[in-house]
């Protein structure tokens, strides 16, 4: 059985199974283990995270006296989607165009801004002062692309190769940042403030030596030291440049500040964060969990949202975490799902109507063990009768083309 616990009850001889804390801040390559040396409670305590969940059926139980605070996991996680649909107000973007007619204007964008991204950011690492009048551009460019159709760019955004991951997140998380604004009802100026301000945010990680960014394997107490300087070492950068707004430079300095202070650099907590550094907080670790990272296998999107729901609570400011739900759908696009009638199906676009209830394409029959030719329903139409049950691990059934399916019915090869 499962049990949601604090990590000071935690012992030796407890399975955890899962922390209940930022993917960034687990301090192991593993996501499950047998806990057997007091190190590894060391390192889970020293991290910051608070809870963990732990699998009494392959390891130890909570002490008798603990018990009272062990919380017993849900079988199913539909609950915690109907909370999630609670924050549906009927306020959802509304698409200009369909996703095939964005994504292959998308697709382009996505390989532009990469290419002047990674240019920037080299010139950045060689010490030479940055003009940021030169990625206006590339922000309306992406802008334009969000305006019309928000899934297209942000799902192509998310497939990224370990080689151009930094570059990628840049743009990834500009494009997160415009929805996200736009979903808030900020003015013209603020959305574009907000967009510069996601393509710089990380621009300190050229401060980080290359051994240490683009490391295998899990980063030694030194060199997460050495990461968690580059909002500063960022802020250093871009006070020395050109062009860049007061707002670029605070998200870039304050985008790991947490709600209830226990972030960095500077513990600022609440209204004492600005609204574009919290927004770019949801958008950085968003776009962090969900992609391929060299010692880690990104999670699948409608998982992802349902952890950073579990973290919310001290981490997010809750309101821009509502606005970033409702800009990407419960379900974004590449979910893996489980529908009533028993088919599983690929998220490959969001519908207007519903949060719960996208366009998927399904493709496997749990009853016959068998893959068919790819359905595409939308779930909002009721004629189709058929639904999401539930979300799907993508690691239990191992389909190698996830991607390329709501890829190619957009048509844009994989």
């Amino acid at each position: 059985m499962l049990k949601r616990i604090r990590v000071d009850q935690l012992r030796i001889g407890m399975y955890l199974h899962e922390l209940c804390g930022s993917w960034l801040e687990h301090p192991f390559w593993r996501s499950s283990f047998l806990i057997a040396q007091e190190k590894e409670l060391d390192r889970i305590r020293k991290s910051g995270v608070r809870e963990a969940w732990i699998d009494t059926s392959a390891g130890l139980d909570v002490e008798p006296e603990a018990e009272p605070q062990a919380l017993t996991k849900p079988e199913s996680d539909r609950v915690t989607d109907q909370e999630l649909a609670a924050i549906d107000d009927g306020a959802l973007s509304l698409e200009r165009c369909s996703m095939a007619e964005e994504m292959q204007r998308a697709a382009r964008i996505c390989d532009r801004t990469r290419d002047a991204v990674a240019t920037m950011f080299s010139e950045a690492r060689m010490g030479r002062a940055l003009d940021a009048t030169g990625a206006v551009s590339l922000v309306e460019e992406i802008s334009a692309s969000v305006f019309r159709n928000p899934g297209a760019l942000i799902s192509l955004a998310r497939l990224k190769t370990s080689d151009d991951y930094t570059y990628m997140h840049s743009v990834a998380v500009c494009a997160l940042m415009i929805s996200l604004a736009r979903q808030l009802r900020l003015d013209d100026t603020q959305v574009r403030d907000a967009g510069m301000a996601g393509l710089l945010h990380d621009i300190g990680k050229m401060h980080i030596p290359n051994e240490i960014l683009n490391k295998p394997g899990r980063l030694t107490d030194g060199e997460f030291d050495v990461v968690r300087a580059h909002p500063e070492a960022g802020y250093r950068m871009l006070l020395e440049g050109t062009g860049v707004s007061e707002a670029a430079l605070d998200v870039c300095l304050h985008h790991h500040e947490k709600m209830d202070g226990s972030g960095y650099p500077h513990k600022l907590a609440g209204e004492q964060i600005s609204l574009l550094a919290r927004m770019g907080a949801v958008c950085d670790v968003y776009d962090a969990i969900t992609s391929n990272r060299p010692y880690k296998r990104g999670w699948d999107p409608a998982e992802s949202l349902r952890k950073m729901t579990e973290w919310c609570k001290g981490h997010f400011d809750e309101s821009v975490f509502h606005a970033f739900v409702r800009s990407l759908g419960i379900y974004p696009i590449g979910s893996l799902v489980r529908l009533h009638s028993g088919r599983i199906a690929v998220v490959a676009e969001q519908s207007q109507s519903s949060l719960l209830a996208p366009i998927v394409l399904a493709f496997y029959s749990t009853q016959r063990k068998a893959r068919f030719e790819p359905l595409r329903l939308d779930l909002s139409d009721k004629t189709t009768g058929d639904g999401i049950a539930s979300r799907e691990d993508p690691d239990t059934w191992k389909f190698a083309d996830l991607d390329s399916l709501w890829m190619n019915s957009a048509g844009v090869p994989a």
